[in-house]
């Protein structure tokens, strides 16, 4: 063995960073693994200790190698394979993440903590019903966890369940006072009662603690943003929306600022189109038919596509209330054929004279996807809502020429105002809109790039504005269910009940358990100075799209 720190055995340097650890220098105990990991000794521990020091730095990749590496040795290492995980879920691998807490149940499900980092994976795997699960049965061996609570005080206020917010939250913070995600979903639940001056009061006590970790202090940001908007204060608003999307830019920038980021990705799809000829891009002749009968007996196939914020979850969520419709509930089924078609214009060549046996893996692959989500859709029209696909049209005029078209839009100021306002799951897409200007310019590309698809793919395409469905919600939904040769029912009213029981939560699901509602039409008026300097680039959508200036 090599001798270090006045060790010459591996257990001895065990020994020294544990007592390192538990005398609560966790820094000196990183940096005592680390030294001995470079001098050739290995153990579970000490590995575990040195993927400390990875993430402080901000190095999470290089933390999960030596977490891997722990558990390869230990693979009943409680602690290594829950630190493996929560790096993992760190680094938006929340599939690997799953399996580790998984694995973690299986040794030992008495572990409340262990139940709440496996909700928190199914979280951000969009499975809500299955996350508040893991968070009850944590609660069910710790009556009192106060990360369980918080989480499910998020989930309730994002559903605007506001009551169920706040009880959650204030049985978090009864155990663990100032916890800042309890804190978040109070003030969520305070804001959507419109309480707003409580809101304020505990959202710049939260703001002044210096504890904040950088994306608890952007989301605080952010909420702030909300309470001065509905304190009619646009200018203040304005600004906490400024800050809480810089601080996310910083958060993310290693990731997502890049030369190849979604707005050139857009643009050099644009130039290929430009370039295209026409009669590359013809359909192939094959019948809806044949194209269904291949994968699934569906009757029908719908994509639901538009820029988000567009109103995109709003027409989903009407349409799951048809006896005969399905619906994936943002799911991205297309990935197979994005891997192999769509990283850039290199692969669009190959995409357009693609071979039937090429497809028909490809539409296969779809098909799996959406059964092992447990959709079943013998019979039924299927609605495939994801509002980026739109970017994945070539794609999905080669695999399903036949497919309807539902594309969503609204008041083009609107839709990137509210994109600014809000706080998404980070994606190199939204990436783009966390500053007004990148909004805009994103919107802009995307739209020409749409309009420049539906030219050279003949698309059965329905135009669907927000404004219409909610303003004259009866007379579009028919025309809509015409298009789509499905009846008008009833039923597909009632989405404000169906929406707090959905499993996927959207920065739209609050606002559609209140009904339909036009609060959000026009909202870009109050913030036109804000906007100035975006609105010349907009007018020309304002003007397709038939909006008032």
């Amino acid at each position: 063995m090599v001798a270090i720190a006045g060790f010459d055995d591996v257990q001895g340097v065990v020994r020294a960073v544990q007592e390192a650890a538990q005398s609560g220098n966790p820094g000196r105990a990183a940096e005592l693994a680390s030294a001995a990991i470079a001098n050739g000794l290995e153990h579970p521990f000490l590995y575990n200790m040195a993927a400390f020091t990875h993430e402080q730095a901000g190095r999470l990749t290089d933390a999960c190698i030596l977490l891997e590496r722990a558990v390869r040795m230990a693979p009943e290492d409680l602690g290594s394979r829950n630190a493996l995980g929560l790096c993992l879920l760190r680094l938006e691998r929340a599939a690997e993440a799953l399996e580790q807490f998984a694995a973690l149940l299986r040794l030992n499900p008495s572990l409340p903590f262990a139940h709440v980092s496996h909700g928190n994976a199914l979280l951000a795997l969009g499975r809500i019903g299955a996350a508040e699960a893991s968070f009850q049965r944590a609660l069910a061996i710790d009556a009192n966890h106060v990360v369980a609570q918080a989480r499910l005080a998020n989930i309730a206020a994002s559903r605007g369940a506001y009551a169920d917010a706040r009880a959650w939250a204030q049985k978090a913070l009864a155990g663990l006072p100032d916890y800042p995600d309890a804190v978040l979903s109070l003030v969520a639940a305070e804001l959507g009662e419109r309480r707003n001056g409580r809101a304020l009061v505990l959202i710049d006590r939260l703001l002044k603690d210096t504890r904040l970790a950088p994306l608890e202090r952007a989301h605080a940001n952010g909420l702030l943003g909300d309470i001065l908007d509905a304190e009619q204060r646009p200018a203040e608003a304005f600004a906490a929306y400024t800050a809480c999307n810089e601080a996310l830019r910083r958060l993310y920038a290693a990731d997502y600022d890049v030369a190849d980021n979604a707005f050139e990705y857009v643009r050099s799809m644009t130039r290929y189109f430009e370039r295209a000829q026409p009669d590359v891009w013809k359909p192939p002749i094959r019948s809806a038919a044949a194209v269904h009968s291949l994968h699934t007996g569906a009757r029908g196939h719908v994509f639901v596509l538009g820029f988000p914020r567009s109103g995109t979850t709003l027409l989903e969520v009407i349409l799951e209330g048809h006896p005969d419709v399905v619906s994936l509930e943002e799911k991205d089924s297309l990935i197979d054929g994005v891997r192999e078609f769509l990283r850039g214009p290199k692969d669009l060549d190959r995409l357009a004279t693609a071979s039937p046996p090429v497809l028909d893996a490809l539409r296969a692959s779809y098909w799996q996807r959406v059964a092992a989500a447990g959709l079943a859709v013998d019979g039924k029209v299927f609605v495939d809502k994801y509002p980026l696909n739109s970017l994945k049209l070539p794609l999905i005029s080669r695999l399903f020429p036949d497919a309807k078209i539902l594309f969503a839009c609204r008041d083009p100021r609107d839709v990137v105002l509210s994109c600014f306002r809000h706080r998404f799951r980070m994606s190199a897409p939204l990436y783009e809109v966390l500053t007004i200007d990148g909004a805009a310019r994103f919107y802009d590309a995307v739209m020409a790039l749409v309009v420049r698809l539906t030219a050279a793919m003949p698309f059965d395409l329905c135009l669907v504005r927000h404004e219409d469905v909610v303003t004259e919600f009866a007379r579009e939904m028919k025309r809509i269910c015409g298009f789509l040769n499905l009846e008008w029912a009833p039923a597909m009213g009632d989405f404000a009940l169906r929406s707090k029981h959905r499993e996927v939560l959207t920065p739209s699901t609050a606002q559609l358990v209140r009904g339909l509602n036009t609060e959000g039409l026009g909202q870009w008026r109050r913030y036109r100075a804000e906007l100035a300097g975006v609105l010349p680039l907009l007018d020309p959508w304002v003007k397709r799209l038939f909006y008032e200036a």
